[in-house]
């Protein structure tokens, strides 16, 4: 298995904090939220190797980061070459493009560089095993308002998914998903024939409706605090709960 994060974005929602560092390489506490990313993902033993998919602006901070880092897995850092909003490839791009330079022909965990979790990889992975087939991640979401901005799933009582919605306005159920794909090494090349066909290439969420349409997806309902840093509001929040020692107390 290969594992794929993606962190080509530019962030621009958290200026002044990322005019000049990538969202991922913020510091909570200590650590980077792509170190606490990475520690979950050293947890797998299925994954080989890791790569880390970013842009022209911030390719120099994460090679510095990875020639800093002492993990278990293999990281390669790639550059997508892109310089700005205006270009980007989009997160379905970037994954496309990895595959591609890398020759990726393997099953593949893709994940977000700026979602900090509190339940196991390990869990997914096992579930993706039985189930033996594409996978997503799903938990309970709270605040209403939120589901506006992410993708909603509905599910049968298998975990299988019957519909998925990317940011609706008029959500069908409170479960969102967050970026965690468990994706077969037969999907990889549908991921292709989805951009061919001029589909969204943005959020990485609008590729498993259509998906749906070809294969059985099937969704891991976790019950742990997620924090995604997409706001400065969401990142001091973060950090005001790790000095409280409550980050991931619900």
């Amino acid at each position: 298995m290969q594992c794929v994060l993606l962190a080509a974005g530019y962030a621009t929602r958290l200026y002044p904090l990322t005019e000049n560092k990538p969202k991922a390489l913020l510091k909570l506490g200590e650590k980077t939220i792509l170190d606490m990313v990475v520690d979950k993902i050293n947890e797998i033993p299925d994954v080989e190797n890791i790569y880390i998919v970013t842009n022209e602006k911030f390719f120099s901070d994460f090679t510095k980061w990875r020639d800093e880092y002492t993990g278990l897995k293999r990281v390669k850092v790639i550059n997508d070459h892109t310089t700005g909003n205006d270009n980007r490839l989009g997160a379905i791009g970037d994954l496309k493009y990895v595959i591609d330079m890398e020759n990726i022909d393997d099953e593949i965990l893709v994940m977000a560089s700026d979602n900090i979790f509190d339940f196991s990889l390990n869990d997914f992975v096992n579930v993706y095993r039985e189930k033996k087939s594409d996978m997503i991640c799903a938990h309970r979401i709270d605040n209403a308002e939120d589901l506006h901005t992410m993708g909603v799933v509905q599910l049968d009582d298998s975990g299988k998914v019957l519909d998925f919605e990317e940011k609706p306005k008029n959500p069908k159920t409170d479960l969102g998903v967050p970026p965690f794909y468990l994706y077969k090494k037969d999907t990889l090349s549908l991921i292709g024939m989805y951009l061919d066909e001029g589909n969204n290439p943005d959020a990485p969420g609008h590729f498993v409706p259509w998906l749906l349409s070809k294969n059985d997806v099937y969704a891991y309902v976790f019950d742990a605090v997620r924090i995604d840093i997409g706001t400065p509001e969401s990142y001091y929040n973060a950090c005001d709960r790790l000095e409280k020692g409550i980050l991931f107390k619900k």
